[in-house]
């Protein structure tokens, strides 16, 4: 298994016009995506088979995408379809046999098979999604977003770069205690509150259930928790790059944070996260407010990891664990097992009850 078997996600499917082409990095390979001619996403390694331009800086017209250098134009498939300079000799049949001991490529030469790298892409619930492995040690699916879509749910969806690796950003979303430092007043508040947490990782995952948790919710707690019920948190990790945060306070009060986080190199990752909820006949109007307290959250939560990210270049990942960690142990437990080419489904299941304060 590889971090290359899995679905990640490179775009918003509203944002890929017809005539658009972006520009994307996924594990350190550089991406052009556009729709070909039957509207479907396409994945070609952002680098024209000519001069080495970047294709992302092109044109798509009638779903072939052009290069922005030498005109190279090519279509769903990956391959070159025209070629200016050669008029229209490129549409001759293929010759397959090139005398590389020349010093002097002849004219018959050009004319051998020329196609792009291409990738596999996927479409589902409004994420554009790509697949770098070509043969994978299994058939993943991408990760079903929930309620996405659903009747009486509304989703709120943002978009963030973050300084820092995916791992340590899926920590930071599935970390309690970092919330009363950096979110205070907005998210948590320090209380002294003791809270109790079961930890477990099976199959790949890693699940987290709490309890005695209230209404320590920051501004909205009335809101959310009038009657100061005890809430439902659940928090999971599903490899190798997934959080999904879960509050249940009730009827009509329900509401989860997902967020995927995408490796685009070892210190830069692109996190779309899902904000879906249902808050009954408030929905509509929770929207801006859902959408104005989920980013400035996340803001906040970039800055930190900044700083982190910054001090884990100098002096590395040395971390000094508490038991309100175990959450990252397990977590990083799947990563580093993926990281070594290895299944985290192979890991024995482990269940760890812990109790922390916030």
């Amino acid at each position: 298994m590889q971090f290359e078997d899995f679905w990640y996600v490179v775009a918003l499917s509203q944002e890929l016009k017809p005539n658009a082409v972006l520009s994307r990095t996924v594990l350190g390979e550089w991406l052009a995506i556009f729709r070909g001619d039957n509207g479907e996403a396409v994945a070609l390694q952002d680098r024209c088979l000519h001069r080495n331009s970047r294709l992302s800086r092109g044109n798509v017209r009638q779903g072939m995408l052009s290069c922005p250098y030498h005109g190279w134009v090519y279509d769903k498939q990956g391959k070159v379809v025209s070629v200016p300079s050669e008029g229209d000799d490129h549409f001759n049949p293929l010759i397959e046999q090139i005398d590389i001991g020349s010093e002097e490529c002849t004219t018959k030469a050009y004319r051998h098979k020329r196609c792009a790298k291409k990738y596999e892409t996927r479409e589902q619930e409004g994420y554009v999604y790509v697949r770098l492995a070509a043969n994978p040690s299994e058939e993943f699916q991408p990760f079903s977003m929930p309620y996405y879509g659903k009747p009486g749910w509304e989703t709120v969806r943002v978009i963030n770069h973050f300084q820092n690796t995916v791992i340590n950003c899926a920590e930071n979303f599935i970390d309690i205690p970092h919330t009363v430092s950096v979110h205070p007043g907005i998210f948590r508040t320090s209380r002294k509150q003791k809270l109790e947490m079961t930890v477990e990782r099976k199959n790949g995952a890693v699940l987290v259930k709490y309890q005695k948790e209230t209404n320590n919710l920051g501004w909205y707690a009335r809101f959310l928790n009038p009657k100061k019920n005890e809430i439902k948190h659940t928090d999971s990790f599903y490899m190798p790059n997934v959080t999904s945060v879960e509050y249940n306070m009730g009827n009509r009060r329900r509401l989860f944070i997902t967020s995927q986080s995408i490796p685009e190199t070892e210190d830069s990752t692109l996190v779309y996260t899902d904000v879906t909820f249902n808050y009954g006949i408030w929905n509509k109007i929770a929207r801006p407010f859902v959408r104005w307290t989920a980013q400035k959250i996340i803001r906040q939560d970039i800055e930190a990891l900044a700083i982190q990210g910054e001090a884990i270049k100098k002096y590395g990942t040395q971390f000094a664990n508490t038991p309100a960690d175990t959450i990252h142990v397990f977590v990083e437990s799947i990563f580093n097992q993926i990281a070594r080419k290895k299944d985290p489904r192979i890991l024995p299941n482990r269940s760890v009850r812990v109790s922390f304060w916030v």
